[in-house]
This record gives C-alpha cells, sequence and structure tokens, in this order.
C-alpha cells in the first residue's frame, strides 16, 4: 500500500530546511572556529567577562591541579581592552542565533565543569553585557555540567549596600540613572548568585560582604612579567604612578590633588596614567616607585597586585575587615600601605621621609604577589570543585 503521508513529509523537510535557509541568510555572520577540546578527564570552560585576563588566568590555575584538568577560557571581545584568551568572539557573533546553536551543541558535548563569570551567559544572549545566565543554567544542567560562579566586583557589589558601609563609596557621586541600573542589574547578580546550588566565588575578599557564603578565589597575576631589578625608593624625588582603570570608582579625583600638590612643591614627581594598553604597564609600574591603588572600595584587586608583584609601594585603602580576612585566609598580613584620601599626603611624606622602610615594604608586596597571586592558591581552591 503507497505511503500516502511521505509526499506530505517531504514538503515539510523542505519548508524547515528552506527556513534554515532563510534564517543563515538574515544572520550572514562568519562563525569562528572553536579550538580543540582539551582530552582529559575534566574539562573545565571558564567565561565569558575576562575582566583583567582573570578568566584566563583561572582557567590556566585549573590546569595546575592536575593532569586529568584541561580547561579553556571564552571571552566576548570588547573592541577596547582585551585580554589572552583561548577562544574569544565579537559581540556581533555573540548575538548571532547561529552560533548560538553551535555554542549551545558544542559547551554542553564538549566540557565536564563550567565556571561562570559575572552572571553572565556563556552560551549567547541578546545583550552581552546585560544578560544574565539564568537562561544558560537548566540547559548545563540537563547536559549534566557542573557549575560553578565568580564574582568579579562591580557585577555583584550593589551601591546602597556598599555606600552604608564604606565612607568613601564611589556610588554616591553617580548620576541617578546610572547609579539606578547599577543597584538594579547587581542585586539580581547577587541574588542570583546566592541562590546558585553550586560553588560560588569571589576575586576579592570586600566581595563577601554581598556574598558572605562564597569562597575566594585571588586574582592572578603573571609575577615574572611584572617583576624588574630596577631600585626603589633611590631616587632624589619619588616616582608616583597612578593608572586608573576606571577614575570615579578608584577615587582619582581624591587623590590628584595631593599628589600634584606634592609634586609642585617638588616632593615627588607624579605620573598621572590613563588608556594605556596592558601590554605597556609592566613599564610604567617597574618605573615608579610608588603606585596609588584606590581609594573609595576598601579593597585590592589586579592593579595592585601588579604593582605589588613589580616591587613597587602600593599605597591604597583597604578596610579592617578586608585585611583581616586576608590574614585569616593566608596567614600573611596584606603589604599594601593604608591611606585614606585625608591621609595620602601625610603617607606619601612618611614613605619619602624613610626610604629604607618603604623599600621594605616593596619587598614584602613583591613576596606577597607571588606567593597569594601567582595562581598555586587559585589552583587550590578550585581543586574541590574540580574534583581532582
Amino acid at each position: 500500500m503507497p505511503d500516502v503521508k511521505a509526499p506530505l513529509r517531504r514538503v515539510r523537510g523542505g519548508v524547515r530546511r528552506l527556513g534554515k535557509r532563510v534564517a543563515e541568510l538574515r544572520d550572514p555572520v562568519a562563525l569562528p572556529t572553536r579550538p580543540p577540546v582539551p582530552e582529559t578527564t575534566v574539562r573545565l570552560l571558564v567565561g565569558p567577562a575576562n575582566f583583567a585576563g582573570q578568566g584566563w588566568a583561572w582557567a590556566r590555575a585549573a590546569e595546575r591541579v592536575g593532569p586529568a584538568v584541561g580547561a579553556q577560557a571564552f571571552a566576548v571581545l570588547n573592541d577596547r581592552i582585551d585580554f589572552d584568551a583561548d577562544y574569544a568572539v565579537p559581540r556581533e557573533t555573540f548575538v548571532s542565533p547561529r552560533w548560538q546553536r553551535q555554542q549551545r551543541a558544542f559547551v554542553t558535548r564538549s566540557y565536564t565543569h563550567v565556571l561562570i563569570e559575572a552572571a553572565r551567559p556563556v552560551l549567547g544572549a541578546r545583550d552581552p553585557w546585560g544578560d544574565r545566565c539564568t537562561g544558560d543554567l537548566p540547559i548545563l544542567r540537563d547536559a549534566g555540567l557542573r557549575i560553578a560562579m565568580v564574582a568579579h566586583g562591580s557585577d555583584v557589589r550593589v551601591p546602597a549596600d556598599h555606600q552604608e558601609r564604606y565612607p568613601w563609596s564611589p556610588f554616591a557621586d553617580l548620576p541617578a540613572a546610572r547609579l539606578r541600573s547599577l543597584q538594579i542589574n547587581s542585586t539580581a547578580n547577587r541574588d542570583l548568585m546566592r541562590a546558585h546550588d553550586g560553588p560560588v566565588y569571589v576575586s576579592t575578599p570586600d566581595l563577601l560582604d554581598d556574598l558572605p557564603d562564597a569562597a575566594w578565589l585571588p586574582v592572578i597575576v603573571d609575577v615574572n612579567r611584572w617583576a624588574t631589578g630596577l631600585p626603589v625608593m633611590r631616587r632624589d624625588r619619588p616616582v608616583v604612578a597612578h593608572a586608573p582603570s576606571n577614575s570615579p570608582m578608584k577615587g582619582s579625583d581624591l587623590v590628584d590633588p595631593v599628589a600634584r600638590r606634592l609634586a609642585d612643591k617638588g616632593v615627588i614627581e607624579y605620573r598621572r596614567v590613563e588608556g594605556v594598553p596592558p601590554a605597556a604597564m609592566p613599564g610604567i609600574y617597574q618605573d615608579a616607585d610608588i603606585v596609588l591603588d584606590q581609594f573609595r572600595l576598601g579593597s585590592y584587586g589586579v592593579a595592585a597586585c601588579e604593582a605589588m608583584a613589580a616591587g613597587r609601594v602600593v599605597v591604597g585603602h583597604v578596610t579592617d575587615d578586608v585585611r583581616a580576612r586576608v590574614r585569616a585566609a593566608t596567614g600573611t598580613d596584606l603589604p599594601l600601605v593604608e591611606a585614606t584620601p585625608q591621609t595620602l599626603e601625610d603617607v606619601l611624606l612618611g614613605l619619602v621621609a624613610d626610604r629604607d622602610a618603604a623599600a621594605e615594604k616593596a619587598a614584602a608586596g613583591a613576596d606577597f604577589a607571588a606567593e597569594i597571586h601567582d595562581g598555586r592558591r587559585s589552583a587550590a581552591v578550585l581543586a574541590e570543585f574540580l574534583g581532582a
């Protein structure tokens, strides 16, 4: 008996193929080649934020856990300052429905573990910098992947709460619309991470205020890249450098007048740096004596670790609570010279007056960066999640 439904099935199949072809013509994005998947038992994907290159650094740290672990860092390019990644795509690719279908199949079939940065989606989204990973989570879980999340900073730092805890909080001076957007997004990200049933990490210890049940996953710097044999605090006028990645958040408006006033008096040479590509930063720090970090957030991050690794005296505002957390986790005091906007001038004058003590602090900072922020401690933190 003839199959009377066969012609109908062929027509339907042709319609589906035509629909896919039309969609591809409407979505002409060239799809980049994905990297070979690690041939290991444990395969970790980290992404997609890669702020300050930390996604890539954590992937390399994960590989130090043991030979059974392979890791790759995925990032969405921002066309401003992009860092090393194993696989990176521009925004127009990330929002492409065709790429998203391929990404979903690739990730769910290739990896065993995912470390999601800043609650952002790894499988694609309409807005790579505004959407959250909420839609990714059930897909990844259903595929059997283990999921961890890591907060970087402003993604979960809730402005209203920060203003209550920190007297120099940068959020008090932001335009209302910007503040409202940060409040909404950070609260949503924080709540998502608090509800996550897997490991949650924070990149800096102050973020434990927002995610008290998280674990500290230290930021990582390439110590050898930043280290130098150049002397420190030997010049008649010590060079003081300030190179903020985000001037309003770092408190540049509070420290610039102080540093410039001392420079005008001939006490120091002040080098204010902004918009420099990452490749040029080691030379800037290595040629300084003192590096001014941040004075509004109450913590320290990648830039301070880079400056410490360069053997420079690092000055910034880190709260007593954050210093206590560092001491409890590492058994070591944070050798970052404490100063607030109110005390900065006296602190700088003291460093210039007692150069031997300042040089000792710089040496302690180099040791601290090498011991705490070279990737070994981060690998130890990730080991339990990776089961290796």
